[in-house]
């Protein structure tokens, strides 16, 4: 069997990998492309632990074959920091303590981007139907619930100074 050749974006800059047809993306990642921070928890699509977004998208890495992401635009974990300066997101989740094994916190945290990305002011309910697919065996949820909306008033206040 040949392998296929992709190209495509990850965290904003071009990348190319090899794979085969049916290797999962989120292998391609960790294992092509050397970013850890997608975890396999379950390889069903199931607990969000591999999450990323694909073309603004969030999907389980797991459940896409590698070969799809041939032209896409990928965001990783990895790609959420801006440099050494983390996402206010990344510096919530810290001050919270919304963390404590960290299998499934890269998931959280690319889920979180995606309705912040989408709904910079949501409400509770919001962000708990938006981290839905998302599964933590050790915190509870309320911490990164808190997380979340503490990173969505920190963003709105940068915009607003930003605006001044």
């Amino acid at each position: 069997m040949s392998r296929t050749h992709v190209r495509c974006r990850i965290n904003g800059d071009d990348a190319e990998f090899l794979c085969d047809a049916g290797d999962a993306l989120l292998d391609a990642l960790r294992d092509e492309m050397g970013l850890m921070g997608a975890k396999e928890g379950c390889g069903t699509g199931d607990c969000g632990a591999c999450s990323i977004l694909m073309d603004g998208r969030l999907q389980c890495s797991c459940l896409v074959f590698a070969p799809e992401a041939e032209g896409s635009s990928i965001v990783t974990v990895e790609g959420i920091a801006d440099g050494d300066r983390l996402h206010p997101l990344q510096q919530c989740f810290l001050e919270g303590a919304a963390l404590q094994c960290g299998v499934c916190t890269p998931g959280f945290l690319v889920a979180a981007k995606a309705l912040l990305d989408r709904n910079p002011d949501p409400t509770e309910t919001e962000v708990r139907y938006a981290l839905a697919g998302n599964l933590c065996r050790c915190t509870g949820y309320d911490k990164i619930v808190r997380s979340v909306l503490a990173a969505a008033a920190v963003m709105q206040q940068g915009k607003e100074e930003a605006a001044r």
